[in-house]
């Protein structure tokens, strides 16, 4: 019988993933990640969420253990998070924390245990070619989360099950009803996943100092005054307190050399709307890169894939041109490449 360890998070997803497995026959076991020390109890959820998945295993009669990954987090997640704030960019932690924490030391973790592989909730399925093997898009369209996954590279996906790549969200609510887990009704975390559901300019800033700055026109005029450029991302509408009448204010640009916040009106500014990018930071799942032409990408984890044109400008960056112009693309954001269901790999927006 092949040993496979579960990530259970205390949620829905991993706790149903965990049950299937067992369903198909093979030696189950789990642990919980600690990603995060704090001691604000008033937004940390480790706690109930770690009495949530022990529940969960002793229903399913699985042996469960804690094991604190903090240090590798914070080490590899958490200071590139900074950093990139400070470089007036808007990072996805939760990709980094995926190839790095639950893909790699999670991973290293399990397979030296003896297991054959890791499991998690992840909605996303994978296939294997004669080229290798691929991640794809999950069943259930509206939960797929290859987006998330597009850095893991051949032996991750190798040695993971993804247990609900090939069923909905509505499903995995169903079983878990049906097994009276004390997860079945429990909502889906939100937000990034140390911080919890702080509000996020408070978290930010106990890491890096307030630098008020000028909110102006694409020609100079001012119109507000910003807190500091890291608490605001392109496309933002939000917490910009600018009165007046006329259409809403959006983030458009900003400009670290004179500390300012450009904004413009309308949702359709020609400056929210862009029909190239390019990328550097590029990591296929494969291992190499997928021959120049046409394919499909996405700029964020919530938005349509687009119909683009992918050229390489050198070895370490690439360039997209999307057949229509796409709203918000947003430096620091990761963007990510489709051939039909096929996850290819992706880059960080520059």
């Amino acid at each position: 019988m092949s040993k496979v360890v579960v990530g259970l998070s205390g949620g829905v997803d991993s706790s149903v993933a965990a049950y299937l497995l067992k369903e198909q026959g093979f030696d189950v076991s789990a642990i919980f990640m600690q990603n995060w020390e704090d001691s604000d109890s008033d937004y940390c959820t480790i706690k109930q969420d770690s009495i949530d998945a022990i529940s969960v295993a002793d229903i399913l009669g699985i042996d469960i253990n804690i094991i604190n990954f903090s240090k590798e987090y914070k080490d590899r997640v958490f200071s590139y998070f900074l950093q990139e704030y400070k470089n007036g960019r808007t990072p996805n932690p939760d990709i980094l924390c995926n190839s790095e924490i639950k893909f790699k030391a999670f991973l290293e973790h399990a397979l030296k245990s003896g297991a054959v592989a890791i499991a998690t909730g992840h909605y996303v399925d994978k296939i294997t070619t004669s080229q290798g093997t691929f991640l794809t898009k999950a069943f259930d369209s509206n939960k797929d989360q290859s987006y998330f996954l597009y850095r893991l590279n051949q032996h991750q996906i190798k040695h993971a099950i993804f247990p609900l790549g090939k069923i909905t969200k509505s499903e995995v609510r169903k079983i878990a009803s049906k097994l009276n887990l004390p997860t079945a009704e429990k909502k889906d975390s939100t937000g990034i996943c140390f911080i919890g559901e702080r509000p996020f300019r408070e978290f930010l800033k106990q890491y890096m100092p307030t630098k008020y700055g000028k909110m102006v026109t694409p020609d100079g005029k001012i119109v507000g005054e910003h807190i500091g450029l890291m608490y605001y991302t392109i496309g933002q509408r939000k917490g910009l307190g600018i009165g007046g009448l006329g259409d809403a204010w959006f983030v458009a640009d900003k400009n670290l050399e004179t500390n300012e916040l450009i904004v413009v009106q309308g949702h359709a500014h020609p400056l929210l709307l862009k029909k190239e990018l390019i990328a550097n930071q590029l990591s296929f799942i494969l291992g190499k890169k997928p021959a120049e032409g046409k394919y499909t990408a996405k700029t964020r984890y919530r938005m349509q894939e687009a119909k683009c044109t992918l050229t390489y400008i050198d070895e370490n960056q690439l360039k997209l041109v999307f057949d229509e112009s796409q709203w918000a693309i947003t430096p620091g954001q990761s963007v990510v490449i489709y051939d039909d269901t096929i996850c290819l790999g992706g880059g960080i927006i520059l």
